[in-house]
């Protein structure tokens, strides 16, 4: 029997299924469905054809009233448009549900670029030594941003995860009860949504998505590549800028990042409260049943209660897990041990802060600020003309700034107020947190080394000795490329920054922005630009012995400076560092790459 060809697959397991389940729509108890289902394809025929006689978009919509709906008023010609949309959207919903459901019959779940043959094939090249020692050193951490194209709210990506899953199934009443509330599902909200609001919505890939596939890539490479000897927990990790993304937004305010670290929180416990249920219906043995009821009473309540310290701590949470896996070896056989060591990995890649928050603002903001923090708080100790001072000058007064403790309560300007609180917040993140769950400031728009330096100053103004935090410039302008290097050399040869990066392991996130690069210069210059600064970067880093990384601003559709990741990635050369892959994922890019 032959093999049908991947589009081949795709016609039988997806547009076939579309065509069947799409009919349903019309049967469904809905006003005026059945009319419309009739003239949409009437209405998409027109649009064709008027494209290609290049007519305009108001012409081409004239002509269809004209020719099939020729006695409707203008008011039922606008509701007629509108549901002409409402019916599209539910029907793009339907196909992605339908299309998930096929995904690992259309394509081959072992082939190219997975984890399976890319095993195989070091294995077959004798090259299993190789692999070992490079995983022990490469990153991976996709970034989750938001962006107005991200349009699906939770509840609907709760119907396709359903959908999906009855589709499998061939469930045709429960597919119809979905597409039922589907229809009467809102796909938009009346108000704008807050920064808040979009943290939540791009929270649900975090709970429904990453946490279970993540664990899995590590469960994988540990057990398959490893023999289960490997700890490097930070292979995979996440990144989120919901509620910490300053930038053009002044909603995201203290409060926001705050509660959205909370958020975050709460969501990691409540995966492990799920899987500390499950463990629980399977290590019902004497001595060990107490420990876990007592452990999923500690996760449960502390998923709700966000405001305080989780009731029990990471520490202790890995150690009880560790005692029970002792006792499972040593009288029970290791039964079960597998599900528990799965568990404890998870907890160990994930801590409590889930994906880690990072804080952007733009570098403009910073000088500001910090002219009125010289003006207020230092204006007996540094000179009254540091904003005319050129950059050498500059740095040296920076060098003089010793450790204070300034208050976002010493300020009435607002912008001054938000941006020391924001600092503020990161430390209260990490006391509640850990490390791991805000380490990063990222200055967009940066533009010379005194924006890092006047970031850098700025923690150590707001009272952070030994600071835990990584400080990320963001250049993005074709001219901003153009000098990136000299800014780094500069940043580099400042002796109190070069101490933070020793304390910092010496080493230097970059980040590169393709959307405003593209948007400067076109898609061809932005990225020829950006493979030039990164290889300059990497020379000049090197040469000051620090190991630099590159956080890639590319994550969006093309038209926004992205595209397809691993060619991208695969056609930097030896010239660029990358053993991180660190970039953004925005929008509906983070539906279509991760599934719904």
């Amino acid at each position: 029997m032959r093999k049908l060809t991947k589009k081949e697959r795709f016609q039988e397991k997806v547009l076939s299924k579309f065509h069947i389940y799409n009919s349903i729509f019309s049967t469904l108890p809905y006003e005026n469905i059945a009319d419309i289902g009739q003239l949409l394809p009437l209405f998409n025929d027109v649009c064709n054809d008027g494209y290609k006689k290049n007519k305009d978009p108001k012409s081409i919509v004239n002509e269809f009233f004209e020719k099939y709906c020729s006695n409707l008023s203008e008011e039922d010609k606008i509701s007629l448009l509108f549901n002409f949309i409402q019916y599209v959207e539910r029907q793009v919903v339907l196909f992605d549900a339908i299309e998930d459901a096929a995904f690992s019959e259309i394509n081959n779940m072992d082939g190219v670029g997975t984890l399976r043959n890319l095993k195989e094939s070091v294995e077959s090249s004798n090259k299993k030594v190789e692999l070992k020692k490079y995983l022990k050193r490469f990153k991976i951490r996709p970034v989750l941003t938001a962006h107005p194209t991200q349009f699906y709210p939770g509840s609907v990506l709760g119907i396709i995860t359903d959908l999906s899953t009855a589709v499998k199934s061939n469930d045709l009443t429960k597919i119809k009860n979905l597409l039922s509330q589907l229809g009467i599902t809102p796909f938009f909200k009346t108000k704008k949504p807050t920064p808040y609001d979009e943290a939540v919505s791009l929270s649900w890939y975090l709970e429904n998505v990453f946490y279970s596939s993540i664990g899995n890539i590590f469960k994988y490479i540990k057990s398959n590549i490893f023999n289960n000897d490997f700890e490097y927990y930070d292979l995979v990790s996440l990144g989120f800028w919901p509620g910490g993304d300053r930038d053009g937004n002044p909603f995201v305010t203290t409060d926001i990042t705050l509660k959205t670290s909370q958020k975050l929180r709460s969501d990691i416990i409540k995966n492990y409260y799920r899987d500390i249920r499950d463990l629980r219906r399977r290590l019902t043995f004497k001595g060990i049943e107490d420990v876990i009821i007592k452990i999923e009473d500690d996760l449960y309540r502390s998923i709700f209660e966000t405001h305080k310290k989780p009731r029990i701590s990471l520490e202790d949470l890995l150690e009880k897990l560790e005692l029970i896996r002792n006792e499972i070896i040593e009288k029970h056989n290791s039964l079960y041990l597998d599900k528990l060591d799965n568990f404890i990995d998870k907890i160990k890649i994930f801590g409590y802060h889930f994906a880690t928050l990072d804080i952007r603002q733009d570098s403009r903001v910073h000088s500001k600020v910090f002219y009125e923090i010289f003006k207020k708080a230092l204006k007996n100790k540094f000179p009254k003309d540091y904003a005319n001072l050129k950059e050498s000058d500059k740095i040296k007064v920076l060098d003089k700034i010793q450790n204070i403790e300034l208050s976002g309560d010493d300020f009435n300007d607002t912008i001054v107020k938000n941006t020391i609180e924001s600092i503020i917040a990161m430390k209260t993140i990490q006391k509640n947190n850990g490390e791991k769950a805000c380490h990063r400031y990222i200055i967009s728009n940066n533009q010379s080394a005194i924006n890092i330096l006047e970031v850098f100053s700025m923690f150590k103004l707001c009272g952070w000795n030994n600071l835990t935090i990584d400080i990320v410039p963001l250049f993005e302008t074709i001219d901003d490329l153009n000098v990136c290097k000299g800014v780094m050399e500069t940043v580099y040869n400042n002796k109190k920054y070069r101490n933070h990066l020793e304390l910092r392991g010496n080493v230097q996130t970059i980040m590169l922005g393709f959307s405003d690069g593209t948007k400067d210069g076109g898609y061809l210059t932005a990225n020829w630009s950006i493979l030039k600064a990164k290889e300059s970067l990497t020379k000049i880093s090197r040469k000051y012995d620090i190991k630099v990384i590159f956080f890639d601003g590319r994550g969006g559709p093309p038209a926004r400076g992205g595209g397809n990741t691993y060619q991208f990635y695969s056609a930097l050369g030896n010239l660029v560092e990358s053993e991180q892959i660190q970039l953004t994922v925005q929008g509906q890019t983070i539906s279509s790459n991760f599934g719904t």
